[in-house]
This record gives C-alpha cells, sequence and structure tokens, in this order.
C-alpha cells in the first residue's frame, strides 16, 4: 500500500467467512478501504482533507507532494469522488434520524442566526464534448448555500471586521426544500433548537422567502440591507441616470431612512412615485414591487440596536468561497462529480469528518 512515507507491504488474512460464506479480508473491512485501494487510510485521509482545503485537485496535488510522495491529481479525484459518495450516503442516513445536539452541554443561544443565497456554476451539458451538436454543451445551475451560526460565536477583530468562531455551511443543487430540510437539521445538531430568538437572512430571491416560511415560520425575517440597498441605486438610476449629484442626493437620504428607522417614510415616497414609458418605467415599476413585497423585512434599526446582523455577509461569503473552489477558468462540473466534492467538504466544515473515517 501507498504511505505518506512510501510504499509499505503488508502480508494479511484473506479467506471465506465461515458464518456469511463470503471472501474477504478483515484488514480491509476494518479500515473501510475499497476492492483495490491502495493508499493506507491516514494517507487517504490526509489528501481529501487537502483536496477540500485548495483550489483544485491540481492543486492539491502539488501540495501533497510537499509533505507525501508524489500524487497525480487523477488518483486524488477518484479518492475524492469515493469518500465523497460516502459521506452523501451518510448524510443522507442522518437526515433520516432526529437530530442530537452536538454539544449539549453549552447554554441556550441567546440568537440563531440562518442566511440562504445561492450561486451559479457552469455544468457539462447534454452536448459536451461533442463535436456536432444542436445541445447545450455547457449549462448553468444555481447552487443554493444555506448557513448557521450561534450568534455567540460572532466577534470583530482589532480591525473592526466581523469574524465568526464556528458557523455550519450546506448546499444542495436541486430544489430549495431539500437544502431546508438539510440546513435545518445541521442547525439542530449545532443547538438551533435552544435558540431563544432565530434571524432569517436573505436576498430578494422568492424561493429564499418561501423556504423561511416552510422551515422557519418563527424566525424574524430580514431582507439583506445591502442587497436593498442596490436596488435603490438601480431604482435612482431609472429616475435621474448616472447624473451626479442628482443621484446621490436622492438614494442617500432614502437609504439612510431605510437604515435608520424611518423605512416607512422612505417606502412611502417610493411607492408615491410617478409612472414613467420605456425602460425607465419598467424598472420603476419592478423596485416598487420590489420594495412593496419586502416591506416587512426591513426593520434594521431595532434588529442593529440589539446587536444583530443587518446584512448576510457569512453566506455571501460562504457562496465567494464555493466560487472560488467551482467556478475557476476550465471548470465544468457533472452534477455527480460536485455533489461528491460538496459533500465531502461539508462533512470537514459540519463536524462530521471523524464519522467519514470511522473515527467515532
Amino acid at each position: 500500500m501507498r504511505s505518506e512515507l512510501g510504499e509499505v507491504k503488508l502480508v494479511v488474512d484473506y479467506g471465506k467467512d465461515p458464518g456469511t460464506g463470503q471472501w474477504g479480508c478483515p484488514v480491509r473491512a476494518a479500515w473501510h478501504l475499497g476492492e483495490h485501494q491502495k493508499l493506507t487510510p491516514g494517507f487517504a485521509e490526509k489528501l481529501c482533507f487537502t483536496a477540500t482545503a485548495t483550489g483544485s485537485y491540481e492543486e492539491a496535488a502539488q501540495v501533497a507532494s510537499k509533505w507525501a510522495q508524489t500524487i497525480d491529481d487523477a488518483t486524488l479525484h477518484a479518492l475524492v469522488q469515493r469518500m465523497g459518495a460516502r459521506a452523501e450516503a451518510q448524510a443522507q442516513k442522518r437526515y433520516e434520524e432526529p437530530p442530537a445536539e452536538r454539544l449539549p452541554q453549552r447554554g441556550s443561544s441567546e440568537l440563531g442566526v440562518l442566511m440562504v443565497d445561492g450561486c451559479q456554476l457552469r455544468y457539462r451539458g447534454p452536448g459536451w464534448g461533442k463535436k456536432k451538436t444542436k445541445k447545450e454543451r455547457v449549462e448553468w445551475h444555481e447552487l443554493k448555500l444555506g448557513v448557521f451560526y450561534r450568534h455567540e460565536a460572532s466577534a470583530r477583530s482589532q480591525k473592526g471586521r466581523g469574524l465568526l468562531i464556528d458557523k455550519l455551511v450546506v448546499n444542495w443543487q436541486d430544489q430549495a426544500l431539500e437544502l431546508g430540510r438539510r440546513l435545518n437539521w445541521e442547525a439542530l445538531h449545532e443547538g438551533l433548537g435552544r435558540a431563544r430568538k432565530l434571524l432569517f437572512l436573505g436576498d430578494g430571491a422568492e424561493w429564499v422567502w418561501n423556504l423561511q416560511q416552510d422551515r422557519w415560520q418563527e424566525a424574524q425575517g430580514l431582507l439583506d440591507f445591502y442587497h436593498g440597498s442596490e436596488h435603490l441605486w438601480s431604482l435612482g438610476r431609472a429616475l435621474h441616470g448616472e447624473q451626479e449629484p442628482a443621484l446621490s442626493q436622492w438614494v442617500k437620504p432614502l437609504r439612510h431612512q431605510v437604515r435608520h428607522g424611518q423605512q416607512r417614510r422612505a417606502l412611502r415616497q417610493i411607492a408615491r412615485l410617478k409612472q414613467r414609458g420605456g425602460e425607465a418605467g419598467r424598472v420603476i415599476r419592478r423596485e416598487q414591487n420590489y420594495f412593496k413585497t419586502h416591506a416587512g423585512r426591513m426593520n434594521y434599526q431595532a434588529v442593529a440596536k440589539r446587536g444583530w446582523p443587518i446584512g448576510s455577509g457569512a453566506v455571501e461569503s460562504a457562496c465567494r468561497q464555493k466560487q472560488c473552489r467551482f467556478k475557476r477558468c476550465g471548470q465544468f462540473w457533472s452534477k455527480e462529480g460536485l455533489r461528491n466534492l460538496c459533500a465531502l467538504d461539508e462533512a470537514r466544515r459540519n463536524h462530521h469528518w471523524d464519522e467519514l473515517w470511522g473515527l467515532n
């Protein structure tokens, strides 16, 4: 077998189980090795950890070559896919049972924070690899992400930058309801059930708020402040174009009102805007509907006074990290390949790593 120190030759028992009549190797079974696996468990674990913490299989292979024998990225890819499939199978099995809290000895949380967002990734379409085809070679699909953390895990650096000591990240490629099921299970595992209050943040996507209604109706919903600010600027450009200072003089006072407890006044002003024709009129109507839809999710001053977040930066950061890993030049994913790597990454981030390797 190959280990991080080089090749190791083992002499082990192999034979027929008298109880089942099946041929096998007890050592392979105890170490959870596949039929043709040639990597020791410790070496395989370190390689998988490296693959989830770096930007590509090629980069992971280069990093691994500094602390172990040289390994090619194809071998690393095959290992990650196999272990990722195991991680996904374990996750599906976990979600069938009610979660037990990971650290029940901790006290109750003042606030549990849930955030949801999505990012677009490139997939291999039905025409992938074909010289002549009318089918799409590349397709874009949304990877949906959810974040949960206990408010006590938030802190700030000396320069005032927000930090999270511990958070869990869940992602899913298909229906939002499945993302909600997985995020809810992991959040309960992390202590959501004993949080005195729940805060749910998201952007303006309809599926985000449908998900809140399906899973966390009791949570206070809050539209990400910075996302809402972008829509104010969009509305301002429809009214004034890019002309300064007229644009800033219209947007900034409204933004200040929304942020500091006068959102109703700002929303009334937006609702009273006169209709126009053409593209500007279309944008104005769209933004008026946007703010009307989210009017009840803009109580920023009261939330900020309690020291709670008004922006969904934690899930935006998670999306950015996923894009840095999955949206590099030349990266086009199959659904299975992406799911397996994501499952392995989630096992590392969400405290299931030891379970994956049979260490608990």
